[in-house]
């Protein structure tokens, strides 16, 4: 039986997961005796120059995290033309398999789950990033008890939920903050969102929106706040409280800091008098912005680079069709200069620009068939 090396150091013992972004396998560090969870993106990204960037540049900012509830990150690297990552590897379970196991959670249990998810999102914010992926799937929660938090914007991908357009919505449907939805600027505020949304999850049995893509999500009343005690009656007030404004519409609506959430939550844990709570940070979560992927070399999103296809596409179409009739017959003689063709307006975002795309159409097929 033969044995994969990787980069003359890691030898892959077995897989742990695979999606449509990487690949992880429990690997063993030859250098240091020990074993790593070793992530890999998938092969048909690789060539992907943007991709390949974002997960090497993200990657590498993790590793800077040291915190018992984030998952550390050892090495990263490239084997061929694939990077990796080595990691921690928890031994233990996904907060996902855990629920499925167990089903609703106690008030205190899903409490002292939040303020550790909190704890390290709180460092992970004072160092200045934004997770923007946190769920159940990317919270491990170890043998011990520890909750760490991993993946940081580079999870494996779940076909039908997972939105990976660089430079447009980067995370997990059913745990998007409207904000990030729409394609606009994310904070720190969408990880606090997403940390409401694991504890509606935890406390009703079921995550708050039940979207399976960006354009269902984004129809209208999908972000409307729901409320964690009509699905649970035996959860506090308070906890319940604390829950909803997670899910506030907007940012500035949320608590102020994932620390200030983690005393929120404290007081409804099995253990409140001896938590270690992370400290006040120096600025809000509204303060502290995720990159814009798009941005990089001075090149625009592939969003708008997309767009301006489509706009360029539907131009020439309409041009031709402007030219030509339907149905064979002859085409009409014009006698006067053409008429001037107004681009469509822009949007503030991407489903903008395609409703303002299709209002455009509309108006000029309307012009020429009179």
């Amino acid at each position: 039986m033969s044995t994969t090396i990787l980069a003359g150091r890691y030898q892959v013992i077995r897989p742990l997961g695979h999606g449509a972004m990487a690949v992880v396998d429990l690997a063993r560090d030859i250098e240091l005796d020990r074993p790593v969870a070793l992530k890999r993106l998938a092969e048909n990204l690789a060539r992907d120059e943007d991709l390949r960037a974002r997960f090497l540049r993200e990657a590498r900012l993790a590793a800077r995290l040291a915190h018992p509830n984030v998952v550390r990150v050892f090495d990263v690297g490239v084997d061929g033309q694939r990077p990796f990552i080595a990691m921690e590897y928890v031994e233990g379970e996904t907060l996902a398999e855990f629920v499925a196991r167990r089903g609703r959670l106690s008030a205190a249990e899903a409490a002292g789950l939040g303020v550790q998810i909190c704890t390290g999102l709180a460092a992970v914010h004072e160092a200045g990033l934004v997770h923007r992926d946190v769920k159940p799937q990317n919270l491990l929660l170890g043998r011990d008890g520890v909750l760490k938090l991993g993946d940081f914007g580079i999870a494996l991908g779940t076909e039908g939920t997972r939105l990976t357009l660089t430079g447009t919505v980067l995370g997990t449907v059913g745990y998007l903050a409207p904000e990030q939805a729409r394609g606009e600027q994310v904070t720190a505020a969408a990880d606090i969102y997403a940390v409401g949304a694991v504890l509606y999850e935890l406390l009703a049995g079921e995550p708050p929106h039940r979207a399976e893509s960006l354009a269902e999500l984004g129809r209208t009343g999908a972000f409307r706040t729901p409320d964690v005690s009509a699905r649970a009656r035996d959860v506090p007030p308070g906890l319940a409280l604390a829950v909803t404004e997670c899910l506030a519409e907007r940012p500035e609506d949320r608590p102020l800091s994932a620390a200030a959430l983690a005393r929120r939550l404290a007081p409804f844990t099995s253990e409140a008098q001896t938590l270690s709570l992370p400290a006040d940070p120096a600025v809000r979560a509204t303060e502290i912005l995720a990159p814009r992927d798009g941005l990089r070399g001075g090149r625009r999103p592939r969003r708008l680079a997309l767009a301006a296809v489509v706009v360029a596409a539907a131009v020439a179409g309409l041009v031709v069709a402007l030219a030509t009739t339907g149905g064979g017959s002859p085409a009409k003689t014009r006698t006067g200069p053409p008429a001037a063709v107004v681009p469509p307006a822009t949007g503030a975002n991407a489903a903008a620009e395609a409703q303002n795309l299709a209002a455009w159409l509309r108006q000029n097929a309307a012009a020429k068939s009179r």
